[in-house]
């Protein structure tokens, strides 16, 4: 989908500065315990897959949404995996900036054929665990969260 419509909507008054949104993140597993990726048309890398949370949208329909836009994947969210803010501000080769809280959700997949289903990936597939393509720490991380059995992880800063 690119874009979504209020940011565009931002954009014209805010210009290029530094925006703080709220993103999501899925690490969806079907049922032979494969972890769905998207090959990025941004980027060439792939990556679990994630966007940003309309106005009004609960995190958790969200990450359904985005899983099905992208990928033609219906999934169930089934747990928070982790909230980070991540650490540094993304700039867009048009020059916006945009800094990502992200929630990121273990999901487990309940129908669709996956597939390339928007402009935002080249390619979607799902890939056994133990033999992920080359991704960025953002989506090793949330992989990582979503096969330990651990409580929902969260980024702090420590003060003394």
């Amino acid at each position: 989908m690119g874009t979504p419509d209020f940011i565009l909507e931002l954009r014209k008054t805010a210009g290029h500065q530094l925006l703080f949104l709220p993103g999501v993140s899925a690490v969806v597993f079907d049922d032979r315990g494969r972890v769905l990726l998207g090959k990025r048309a941004d980027n060439g890398l792939w990556a679990v897959v994630g966007g940003i949370v309309d106005p009004g949208e609960q995190p958790a329909d969200a990450v359904v949404r985005e899983v099905y836009e992208e990928t033609a994947v219906r999934c169930v969210p089934e747990r928070i995996l982790l909230v980070e803010t991540l650490r540094k501000p993304v700039v867009y080769p048009n020059g916006d900036t945009c800094q990502y809280m992200d929630v990121a959700f273990r999901c487990r997949a309940v129908g669709g054929e996956a597939r390339v289903n928007d402009d935002e990936s080249t390619e979607v597939g799902w890939f056994e665990v133990d033999r992920l393509p080359e991704m960025k720490r953002f989506s090793y991380l949330r992989i990582e969260k979503a096969l330990a059995e651990e409580p929902t992880w969260f980024r702090t800063t420590a003060t003394s």
